[in-house]
């Protein structure tokens, strides 16, 4: 099978689907972020699932962002940026849970709930030093990533606008959800946003398979101005 372009977008729209299942799937199999949690294998296994989604949201943004790269402009590409060094940071913050915080139950279990506890809400009693500036730093980063990312697909024409408005709305509730409801419930803000990835990959699919379905002479890159002539 040749790589191509079109190959290599509807990789990126699976595995922007991918992480909005897997997403959502967590939210319902997650443990409680607590020492005795560490040591079985449900936690090893929702966190090397969290590693990989962050991963294929990675692979997935950065397809819809080139997709259209000139339309979303520099507003998308902030966007674009702020999103995925989440997604970066998620995925080493996952790595760590899955495989070294298990290892540091038997000789500093408090150290491990602290930092699996860090996204937990649960008061750190250790010095964690810079890493409890972590969830501050990841909120920002994906509330905001995800607001000026929906307004670039919204902007651009090419996608659903309504998986762009979904994206923003899921973005908007989650600090509300985190400041009005408990941890276990405030997980179910995630729902919308996995919603809205699946609803992303979906579309950007089927735009890759319209413009392929096209005559070559249609499907040409359109010009940004719609008056021009031809």
């Amino acid at each position: 099978m040749s790589i191509t372009s079109s190959t290599l977008t509807r990789a990126a729209a699976v595995a922007a689907a991918l992480y909005g299942l897997i997403y959502i799937v967590i939210q319902f199999i997650h443990p409680a972020d607590v020492v005795e949690s560490l040591a079985t294998q449900l936690w090893v296994t929702v966190h090397i699932l969290s590693f990989t989604m962050a991963i294929f949201a990675l692979i997935g943004i950065t397809g819809i962002y080139l997709r259209r790269v000139t339309q979303f402009g520099v507003l998308g590409l902030v966007g674009y940026l702020m999103f995925g060094l989440f997604f970066l940071l998620q995925s080493a913050f996952n790595f760590a849970e899955a495989f070294i915080a298990p290892l540091l139950v038997a000789d500093a279990p408090q150290f491990a709930v602290d930092f699996v506890g860090l996204f937990g809400r649960y008061p750190a009693v250790t010095d964690l030093g810079v890493l409890k500036a972590l969830p501050l730093v990841g909120a920002a980063l994906y509330v905001g990533g995800a607001i000026l990312f929906g307004v670039a697909v919204i902007r651009a024409r090419m996608l659903s606008r309504g998986a762009g408005i979904l994206m923003i709305v899921a973005a908007a509730v989650t600090p509300v959800a985190g400041a009005l409801l408990p941890h276990a419930l405030e997980r179910m803000a995630a729902i919308p946003m996995g919603l809205a990835l699946i609803w992303l990959g979906y579309s950007l699919w089927s735009n890759v398979r319209k413009t392929a379905a096209l005559p070559v002479t249609a499907a040409v890159e359109p010009r940004l101005d719609p008056t021009a002539a031809v």
